[in-house]
C-alpha cells in the first residue's frame, strides 16, 4: 500500500471518528455514532497493517493474537458489566490508553528503525517521544487512582498531603527539565525519569479531588488520553492516531469544562483538589451524623396516590437509581401515570451520576423515550408547574442550599429547582449526605415526603400500588 492510500484511508477514519462523536451526542442517534467509530478503527487498523506490515509470519501471528485476547476480554466486560460499574470501566479504559503510549514511546526509543525514525532520532521526535509518555504515564496512575476511588477502593475523601502545592510545582519543574535534556540526548535514563516523575505526579493530581468532583476527574482522564495519543500520532508519523487523539483530547477539555460549568468549579481548582467526602450516605440507624430535625415521611401506597392525580410529573434520577438498578421500574411507573392521563419528564443535571451521561445510558437502556428526557436548562422553569417532582436518589443537584446558603460547599453551583413543585417524593436509603459531604436542605422542606428504602423496591411498592 502507498502512502497516498494509507493517508486517503486514515482521513476516512478520522472522518468517522468524527461521525461517532456527533452521534454520540444525542441517546438517539448514540448507536449509528459507535458504528461509525467501530468501522473507522477497523480502516484504520487494516491500513495500519498493510501499509507499515510487520516482519514475518510470526509477527501477525503475535499482533493477531493480542487482537483476538485484548478483543475478548473486551467483549466479555461489555456484556457482563453492571450500569453502576460503568464509570470504573471508563476510569480504566484511559488508564489503558496512557500505559500504552508509554510502552509505545519506549518501544520507539529503543528500536527507532522499526518505527520509522532513523538513528540518530530526531530532536523534534523526542519532544513528542516525551510529551506523549509524560502525558501518558500521568493518565495511568491518575485513572488507577479514579478506579479505585469510584470502586470504594480507596477512601471517596480528597487525601490532603502536606505541601502538595509545593511538591507539585518541584515535580512539574523536575519533568520539563527532564523533557529538555531527553530532546538533547535521547538518554534512555532520562526517558524513564521522565516517565516515574509523570506516574508520581497522577497520583498526586487526583489523591485530593473528592467524590464530588469525579466526574470531571473522568472527563478531564478522557482528554489527557487523548494529548497522550497526538504526541505519540506525531512521533510515529501516524495521521490516524493524531486525528483520533486530537478529537479525543479536545472533546474531553470541552466536556471538562462543561462539567465544571454545571458545579460551578473551576477547572484549576479540580486539579488542585476539590471538596468532596464519602459517597456512602448512611440509612437511619446505621451509623453516620443524622440531622434532628423532622422530616415527613411516606409509604408507596400515598406516593401511588399522588402519582396517578398528578398532570405533570418531573423525574429526577441520580446515582441512587444506578445503585439499585431501578430505572426499569421507574420507567413502567412512568407508564402507569400516563395511563393515568398524566404527563411524565426527566430532568436530568449535568454532574448526576459518577459520570457524565450517565444517567441518559441508564434511561435508554431502560426505553425511556428520548423526547421526554431533558438537560437542566431546558427543565428547570418547568417545576413551578409541575404536581410532583419525583427525586430518586439524586442528593446534591437538588439541594437549594446550593442557591441560599453562602457558607455551604456547594454554593452558587446550578441545581435543580425541584423545591418549586408543589410536591417532592424523594427516595433515598437515609438521611446521610451524598457525593460532597453536605446536607440536603430540601429534606425538610414543607412539601418534601421522603419515602425511605431501597429505590427499586420502593419504586415496585409504588407501582403495584398505582396497578
Amino acid at each position: 500500500m502507498n502512502a497516498n492510500l494509507a493517508a486517503i484511508l486514515y482521513l476516512v477514519s478520522g472522518l468517522l471518528f468524527i461521525f461517532a462523536l456527533r452521534g454520540l451526542s444525542s441517546p438517539e442517534t448514540s448507536r449509528r455514532g459507535n458504528r461509525a467509530g467501530m468501522i473507522g478503527m477497523a480502516i484504520a487498523i487494516v491500513t495500519t497493517l498493510f501499509y507499515q506490515p510487520p516482519a514475518g509470519g510470526l509477527s501477525y501471528l503475535i499482533i493477531f493474537a493480542g487482537i483476538a485476547i485484548g478483543g475478548g476480554i473486551g467483549a466479555w466486560r461489555a456484556r457482563t458489566i453492571q450500569m453502576t460499574a460503568m464509570p470504573q470501566l471508563v476510569a480504566l479504559f484511559h488508564a489503558l490508553v496512557g500505559l500504552a503510549a508509554v510502552l509505545v514511546a519506549a518501544a520507539a526509543l529503543h528500536a527507532p528503525r522499526a518505527f520509522g525514525l532513523g538513528s540518530p532520532i530526531h530532536t523534534s521526535s523526542l519532544v513528542e517521544m516525551s510529551l506523549g509518555a509524560a502525558i501518558g504515564a500521568l493518565t495511568f496512575t491518575g485513572s488507577v487512582i479514579a478506579f479505585l476511588k469510584l470502586d470504594g477502593r480507596m477512601s471517596g475523601k480528597p487525601i490532603m498531603l502536606p505541601h502538595r502545592h509545593l511538591i507539585n510545582i518541584a515535580l512539574g519543574v523536575l519533568l520539563l527539565l527532564f523533557i529538555v535534556a531527553f530532546s538533547t540526548t535521547a538518554n534512555h535514563i532520562v526517558f524513564w525519569a521522565i516517565a516515574l516523575v509523570s506516574f508520581a505526579l497522577g497520583v498526586l493530581l487526583i489523591v485530593p479531588i473528592g467524590g464530588a468532583d469525579m466526574p470531571v476527574v473522568i472527563s478531564m482522564l478522557n482528554s489527557y488520553s487523548g494529548w497522550a495519543a497526538v504526541g505519540i500520532g506525531f512521533t510515529l508519523s501516524n495521521l490516524a492516531l493524531i486525528i483520533t487523539g486530537a478529537l479525543v483530547g479536545s472533546s474531553g477539555a470541552i466536556l471538562s469544562y462543561i462539567m465544571c460549568k454545571g458545579m460551578n468549579r473551576s477547572f484549576i481548582s479540580v486539579i488542585l483538589g476539590g471538596f468532596g467526602g464519602e459517597v456512602a450516605a448512611p440509612a437511619p440507624g446505621a451509623g453516620g451524623h443524622v440531622e434532628d430535625r423532622p422530616v415527613k415521611q411516606g409509604t408507596p401506597e400515598e406516593a401511588a396516590k399522588l402519582l396517578k392525580a398528578a398532570k405533570l410529573v418531573i423525574i429526577v434520577p441520580g446515582y441512587g437509581m444506578a445503585v439499585a438498578q431501578a430505572q426499569h421500574a421507574l420507567r413502567e411507573m412512568a407508564d402507569q401515570i400516563k395511563k393515568a392521563g398524566g404527563e411524565v419528564k426527566y430532568a436530568i443535571h449535568p454532574v448526576a451520576g459518577r459520570m457524565p451521561g450517565h444517567m441518559n445510558v441508564l434511561l435508554a437502556e431502560a426505553n425511556v423515550p428520548y423526547d421526554e428526557v431533558f438537560e437542566l436548562e431546558e427543565i428547570n422553569d418547568q417545576f413551578a408547574k409541575a404536581d410532583v417532582a419525583f427525586v430518586i436518589g439524586a442528593n446534591d443537584v437538588t439541594n437549594p442550599a446550593a442557591k441560599t446558603d453562602p457558607k455551604s460547599p456547594i454554593y452558587g453551583m446550578p441545581v435543580l429547582d425541584v423545591e418549586d413543585a408543589k410536591t417532592v417524593l424523594f427516595i433515598k436509603r437515609g438521611m446521610g449526605s451524598g457525593y460532597a459531604g453536605v446536607e440536603n436542605e430540601l429534606f425538610f422542606r414543607p412539601n418534601t415526603t421522603m419515602l425511605f428504602g431501597d429505590a427499586k423496591k420502593v419504586v415496585e411498592s409504588i407501582l403495584r400500588a398505582m396497578e
